[in-house]
């Protein structure tokens, strides 16, 4: 198989991983916001959310994440100097923690079903909602700009966009509430 079909079928996967995780995130606020109705309407809600995020979870989530790390570790098998380099270390890392999250977002699901309850507020949702989005502009930055990028910069435009993500959700919970 050539690198580049390897290649479109793992970022066919990233993309879809995202879409998974970006879709479940927000099944977990509006699970958590039904909680506010009345009960017969809440659990009507709560129900078809979990569901919902039960579906994309296995259906499209982590079926990605396989299909992602598969074809991402057979990229680096057929390019094996990859694995030397900086950019390729720091997005391995950055793919790690995005599992982990994957992995929590598992977590939160299980209780969901298990307990119908979120622990977690509708806020910290949010902004765990929003990690994913830190995530990925890490992972595609990387990607792209592999060597090209200046790591001051990059680190500077990744807490700038992240405060302004808090700011975002902060205006969001101060004028929905």
């Amino acid at each position: 198989m050539s690198y580049l079909v390897l290649k479109t079928i793992h970022l066919i996967a990233v993309v879809s991983w995202f879409a998974g995780l970006f879709y479940i995130g927000r099944m977990f606020i509006y699970f958590k916001e039904a909680a506010l109705y009345e009960e017969k309407k809440k659990q009507i809600l709560q129900d078809q959310f979990k569901l919902m995020t039960k579906r994309c979870m296995y259906i499209i989530t982590w079926p990605s994440l396989a299909i992602t790390t598969i074809f991402g570790f057979y990229m680096l098998h057929e390019n094996q100097i990859l694995i030397y380099l900086d950019w390729m270390k720091v997005k391995l890392v950055f793919v790690t923690i995005l599992i982990v999250y994957t992995a929590y977002c598992q977590k939160i699901l299980n209780n969901m079903i298990m307990q119908n309850t979120i622990s977690i507020s509708d806020f910290k949702l949010r902004l765990f909602n929003e990690f994913a989005t830190l995530l990925l502009i890490s992972l595609i930055s990387l990607a792209v700009l592999k060597t090209s990028l200046s790591w001051l910069k990059a680190i500077f435009v990744f807490v700038t966009i992240a405060i302004t993500l808090l700011i975002l959700i902060r205006l969001y919970r101060k004028y929905n509430s």
